[in-house]
């Protein structure tokens, strides 16, 4: 099946889903995740930075709080390649973007904008980039995420469920990159390593077995490209963790959040029990470091 005559395997659906659960990126401090006192914004609304931003008075009532002086705004570009026009085109009718940054700014406060984009890029990738503070999702990934998960024999509609996952993801490991620049956070290891647990936090503490499910097929795609490749001195070198060491953090954050319901990770054999007594320890502190580091930037 052909990446075109699918109309993007209900790619636009997808993204719709991830970016209204997006506003539960910043629980309160009773981590409810009941989003009723968030009634959706009219789509025509056209001043979501003066209606949403905390104005200064705010932070002086709760110093611990961060003033909010930014907003994630949306920047659409023109798309050349025929392949991806009806996918850019579903994306901009149903402001999907647009919805995403609405509910972001209602969830965390920025100290400067910062840029969602989707676009054809020419390659695989998904990327945020500090010089224009931005993050842009290539719809080439979403392709490759697709058949990546065909190529191990997934039926059209198992590959884009999985696909839909490793996506959701795979845009949180780049908003964890975004908020790290933002907000000036103090990472003393491999940021590429800790966008990736942001990423876990953030499914596995807002979005529940889905956010569980978003991690396990995001693994499955790093065990996938891993097969058949002998690592480079290039690989080796780079910023990203290898993919295989990627598969198995994955696994001890999904494990580690609660042993007893992810048990069947280290019975099978999918993770090793060496590093599993490890793992919730982990855990615990990759879940209360990011909930401290984001705290002072979540909204009321």
């Amino acid at each position: 099946m052909k990446f075109k005559s699918r109309n993007k395997f209900n790619i636009l659906v997808v993204l719709a889903t991830l970016f209204l659960i997006l506003g539960c990126v910043c629980p309160n401090a009773n981590n409810s995740r009941d989003d009723s006192d968030n009634p959706p914004v009219s789509e025509d609304q056209n001043d979501i930075s003066d209606a949403n931003r905390t104005s200064d008075d705010t932070s002086q009532r709760n110093p611990n709080k961060k003033p909010d002086r930014g907003d994630f705004v949306v920047n659409h570009s023109s798309v050349t390649n025929p392949r991806y026009e009806s996918l850019d085109r579903s994306l901009k009718d149903n402001k999907v973007l647009e919805k995403a940054a609405d509910r972001l700014n209602r969830s965390l406060a920025l100290p400067h904008d910062i840029t969602l984009r989707t676009k054809a890029c020419g390659v695989i990738n998904a990327f945020y980039d500090p010089r224009d503070r931005s993050i842009t999702f290539c719809y080439e990934l979403m392709e490759h995420f697709y058949k990546l998960f065909k190529s191990v024999g997934d039926t059209n509609d198992q590959a884009n469920e999985r696909m839909n996952r490793a996506i959701t993801f795979v845009f949180l490991h780049e908003l964890g990159h975004a908020v790290i620049d933002a907000y000036e956070l103090p990472i003393t290891a491999n940021e590429e390593d800790a966008a990736d647990r942001c990423s876990s936090y953030i499914c596995i503490e807002e979005l529940g077995e889905d956010g569980v499910r978003s991690i396990l097929a995001a693994a499955d795609a790093f065990a996938i490209e891993s097969k058949g490749r002998t690592p480079s001195k290039r690989s080796l070198a780079d910023e990203h963790l290898l993919q295989e060491q990627r598969f198995f953090n994955s696994l001890c954050m999904v494990y580690g959040s609660n042993p007893s319901k992810y048990n069947y990770i280290v019975s099978k054999g999918y993770l090793p029990k060496a590093r599993a007594v490890r793992c919730p320890s982990e855990y615990e502190k990759t879940a209360r470091a990011w909930s401290k580091l984001l705290e002072p930037w979540r909204k009321d």
